[in-house]
């Protein structure tokens, strides 16, 4: 999965911000300042950096040549207040690849991630591997070792979705939320009886074990 690093001081837009590109098939990391950027960035491998160039503690700016040194590739987007040119020129001298003048429009903010990484040739198909298994989003298919497994449209989006967030524990109300009509009738049980044809189907993988957490629900474990 695509990795992305938030670094924003506001932590009201940085929440909404890393929250509006999960949700949009990404994984993001929100960071308050500089600081505590830099030790995201020593234990994670980032494949695009979202950042405010009025950070507290660094200017953002010193913060975007500091990264464009270290990693010439990374893909970086300047989301300020700033709207003069100046600051503009400052920016895209620095190495900066993209800037958004806030208020920011969060699809907007989306597209402009997509064409970024597509530039960078990052983002490839909306793929899932882990150990023998590989899941294919576009095609709404699940292979281990090579051969097809059959999931039905629900199977396959639950362990999409564990597997996109290893060791998330997810409740099965909200388990249930996301994939079950909201009008259904159905109980919680019924996330039971998937879960068990799930570990059933996919008995064969090697690269992970789905987990129930007693009274919680369940989450993916990688092994």
């Amino acid at each position: 999965m695509i990795q992305i690093l938030v670094v924003e001081d506001d932590e009201r837009l940085n929440r909404i911000v890393c929250t509006y590109l999960n949700d949009s098939g990404f994984q993001a990391k929100g960071c308050l300042d500089a600081k505590e950027a830099y030790e995201a960035m020593y234990h994670q491998i980032y494949d695009l950096i979202i950042s405010d160039i009025m950070m507290p503690g660094i200017d953002g700016f010193e913060f975007a040549g500091t990264v464009r040194k270290v990693n010439q590739k990374v893909p970086i987007l300047f989301m300020s207040a700033k709207d003069d040119l100046p600051s503009k020129q400052k920016g895209f001298r620095l190495g900066i690849d993209d800037y958004m003048v806030k208020p920011i429009e969060l699809d907007e903010l989306v597209l402009r991630v997509r064409a970024l990484l597509r530039r960078a040739n990052i983002e490839t198909e909306r793929k899932i591997t882990v150990g023998n298994l590989v899941l294919d989003a576009d095609g709404m298919s699940a292979e281990v070792d090579g051969e097809e497994i059959s999931l039905t449209t629900r199977e396959f989006q639950i362990i999409y979705k564990l597997l996109s967030y290893p060791k998330k524990t997810f409740s099965r109300a909200q388990l249930m939320d996301e994939f079950w009509d909201l009008d259904s009738d159905t109980s919680l049980r019924a996330v039971d009886v998937y879960m068990t044809k799930l570990r059933n189907k996919l008995s064969g993988c090697d690269g992970f074990k789905l987990v129930t957490v007693r009274g919680l629900g369940y989450k993916a474990v990688l092994l």
